[in-house]
């Protein structure tokens, strides 16, 4: 438990107080939000934020790792391989989402990458994280991915090993891309109002840092094996350190959000955004928790779900839409709902899906023990 608050002390601390020296660098190399001209006439107070400092997301993603390093130092934690996973696919996808807020700026125009250009980048990033998570087990046995589909454990009916080798890699890879690009995707669209995307990412992280501590204290061992109860442990490798990396994520978040709340000083960008997808896929796909995520992140499925909605309606009726604008915040938007009464109503919304994933985790637990 000491890791786990020392890690979110300092990436909290380095997020709150270090902000205001990267948003100086920020304004001197003329890193300013572009907006689009259609969002802004549809909605004049995104007018307003154009020029504001973007691409804040690098400053939770460097707090996090400082924050996770000193608190496994201070605990006496080596990291672990499912730690630098984790901090992989942080970076690998902020670093994405970087190039597109780096090309937006430069040229100051919305555009930045391409779909397509941003989802090959993300599965350049996946395929190194996928190759890994299935090598290099522990003392146990245990790697930190596994070959399965996962709800709150493994589904062996759903292991993609029940194939050809070769099959079955292809399959596990196009699994891991669409968790990977749905949810940074999903992260990105929420990023529409100040605050809204890094107060559902606090939630939905903060819930998984639970969900793996209670996996640390519930995990296999030769005593847990041999006990009448061994059904209910966690076949999970280095879930203490999931817990840690995911702990110092949610206080960079915290720190971040005290800036980029109501009215915002800084955006956190494709960079942030992405980042945020990156973490959760990791987390989903290390805690075995991969379809509950769907759950746990609901604050992200949502915009997503309702640009999707938007766009299969829009098709089916011949040019008649859904919603006045997607994704949804932006729709409540037009609906009259003011900026702060969306983010707040959206992060009830998102902290009810999160804890009812973690309470699904308990339930489980409580019927197989």
């Amino acid at each position: 438990m000491r890791a786990l608050l020392t890690a979110a002390a300092i990436s909290f601390a380095f997020a709150i107080f270090l902000t205001p020296v990267f948003l100086r660098a920020f304004r001197k190399w003329g890193w300013g939000q572009v907006i689009r001209t259609p969002e802004a006439i549809e909605n004049p107070s995104h007018g307003a934020k154009r020029g504001t400092p973007t691409m804040g997301g690098a400053i939770f993603i460097v707090g996090t790792i400082a924050g996770y390093l000193i608190g496994c130092y201070t605990a006496n934690i080596p990291p672990t391989l499912s730690g630098w996973l984790v901090i992989w696919l942080m970076v690998g996808f902020g670093a994405v989402g970087f190039i597109d807020d780096f090309l937006k700026v430069r040229t100051q125009h919305f555009g930045g990458l391409k779909s397509w250009q941003k989802i090959i980048g993300q599965v350049i990033v996946i395929v190194p994280f996928a190759i890994l998570a299935l090598n290099f087990p522990d003392g146990s046995g245990q790697t930190p991915g596994s070959g399965a589909i996962s709800l709150v454990r493994d589904l062996p009916m759903l292991s993609f090993f029940f194939f050809t080798p070769v099959l079955a890699w292809l399959l596990y890879l196009v699994w891991l891309s669409l968790l990977g690009v749905g949810f940074s995707n999903s992260a990105n669209l929420t990023d529409g109002l100040d605050g809204l995307a890094a107060g559902v990412g606090i939630f939905v992280i903060g819930a998984y840092s639970l969900i793996a501590y209670w996996q640390f204290n519930q995990a296999c061992s030769g005593a847990a094996l041999a006990d009448a109860s061994a059904e209910a442990c966690y076949m999970v490798r280095d879930p203490l350190d999931l817990a840690i990396i995911a702990a110092a994520f949610v206080g960079g978040l915290v720190g971040y959000l005290w800036w980029n709340a109501p009215k915002a000083k800084v955006f956190m960008g494709d960079v942030g955004s992405m980042a945020i997808g990156g973490v959760v896929m990791a987390m989903a796909v290390l805690t075995h928790t991969e379809l509950l995520g769907i759950l746990i992140a609901g604050g992200y499925v949502i915009s997503s779900g309702s640009v999707l909605l938007q766009r299969v309606y829009f098709k089916a009726t011949r040019g008649k839409r859904l919603f006045l604008m997607s994704p949804l915040h932006h729709h409540l938007e037009m609906r009259g709902w003011q900026e702060t009464q969306i983010v707040v109503r959206l992060w009830i919304v998102s902290g009810i899906l999160a804890v009812s994933g973690v309470g699904i985790v308990y339930v489980e637990w409580l019927a197989v023990r």
